[in-house]
């Protein structure tokens, strides 16, 4: 990513080297009245990404686009990865962290494992330096 955003090399490393990696790991059983009952409520993720497996091939995961809830297509053998917070402060928002929910399912239970990975703890979090310019100032503040 760092690449990508012609970012200096060693700040994206100095950010995550020793970072955090934590791992959730989510069972949603079968529920009758779906429509009445929240998997997961909305949220975007504070981590700077997570790669999320869908162990049972169940649609449950939403984005929000536009306002919009949009499923998202469970693949065989594949993970979802997701932009978190931190990435978005980082890129200057170039990569955006996306809200997203989990919805349960009529018939069939889901079952789905997170993996956060997150930045050194104590960090200082704001956007890259060298993705600031005149013509570019930085849209978040450091934390």
């Amino acid at each position: 990513m760092g690449k990508a955003l012609k970012m200096e090399d060693e700040e994206m490393k100095v950010l995550f080297s020793d970072g955090l990696q934590t791992i959730r790991m989510n069972y949603y059983p079968p529920c009758p009245q779906p429509e009445q009952v929240i998997g997961f409520t909305p949220h975007a993720d504070g981590s700077g990404v997570t790669f999320l497996l869908q162990v049972d091939q169940v649609e449950g995961l939403q984005i929000k686009k536009d306002g919009v809830w949009i499923p998202v297509t469970p693949h065989p053998n594949a993970f979802i990865v997701n932009i978190g917070d931190v990435i978005e402060i980082v890129s200057n928002g170039e990569y955006k962290s996306i809200e997203h929910r989990a919805v349960v399912n009529a018939e069939k239970e889901r079952i789905s494992i997170a993996t956060f990975i997150s930045p050194n703890l104590g960090m200082e979090i704001g956007p890259a330096l060298s993705l600031i310019t005149p013509e570019t100032p930085a849209k978040f503040t450091r934390i």
